[in-house]
């Protein structure tokens, strides 16, 4: 997955907005003001930040040790850090992508969420 193919499926959800508060080339991706994806994309392989629910992301760490690390910088228990462009299947980081999104929405007030149609 290149960086730009990253960038369109994270602007691909519902009220998903990009923003650059820490540098140029680290972007983050919102809904509703709550990061779902951080990514690096001036950086090769190229790696992002993505929420998980905390055993899935030990299971994922164990099934893809080169791939699915702990979240740098962020609260490993929570999130991971994934190569996306290396030997992960594209179907699984789209799946990741999603399910990180769904975690921060599950996590928005309900008239939020209502708001998205993810009650």
């Amino acid at each position: 997955m290149t960086p730009e193919q990253l960038r369109a499926l994270c602007l691909s959800f519902e009220a998903a907005e990009e923003d650059f508060p820490f540098r140029p080339e680290i972007s983050v991706f919102k809904v509703l003001g709550k990061m779902f994806a951080l990514s690096w994309t001036d950086q090769r392989p190229l790696k992002v930040n993505l929420k998980c629910d905390p055993e899935d992301a030990v299971r994922l760490r164990s099934d893809h040790p080169d791939l699915i690390a702990p979240g740098y910088h962020m609260n490993k228990r929570h999130w991971n850090t994934v190569t996306v462009d290396g030997d992960l299947p594209e179907r699984l980081v789209r799946e990741l992508v999603e399910d990180s999104y769904d975690l921060v929405v599950a996590g928005l007030p309900r008239a939020e969420r209502l708001r998205l149609d993810r009650p």
